[in-house]
């Protein structure tokens, strides 16, 4: 049995209800968990990555909240410590956002950032 961590990562209760409605779908793969972490590219530099996918060895399992869990790799909690992760579904926005207090220059698309 794993070991899930608390979360070094904060999501809104918004963020919360969509991850639960996309997973509520027929077409989700139950063997598969949320992930998030960065990568490499974007015009600042690293983009984020929220989206399902298998778990890998070195991942970290992140608790949030009734059951939903998180996978991570545990170096990029570098760059991700206290972030919050929201959903807006409105007209001028639809989609996740995260709010990162690491991040010491982001873009105007709100996914790529730098340290």
């Amino acid at each position: 049995m794993e070991t899930l961590v608390a979360s070094p990562i904060k999501f809104t209760e918004n963020a919360i209800n969509e991850i639960k409605r996309l997973m509520a779908e027929e077409e989700f793969d139950a063997t598969q968990k949320l992930r998030i972490g960065v990568k490499g590219g974007g015009c600042s530099g690293l983009t984020y990555v929220l989206g399902f996918d298998a778990q890998l060895p070195e991942d970290e399992v992140y608790e949030v909240e009734d059951g939903l869990s998180f996978v991570m790799n545990p170096s990029h909690q570098l760059y991700l410590f206290g972030m919050e992760v929201d959903w807006h579904d409105g007209l001028n926005s639809r989609g996740f956002t995260f709010s990162n207090p690491n991040a010491s220059k982001t873009c105007g698309c709100g996914t790529s950032f730098s340290v």
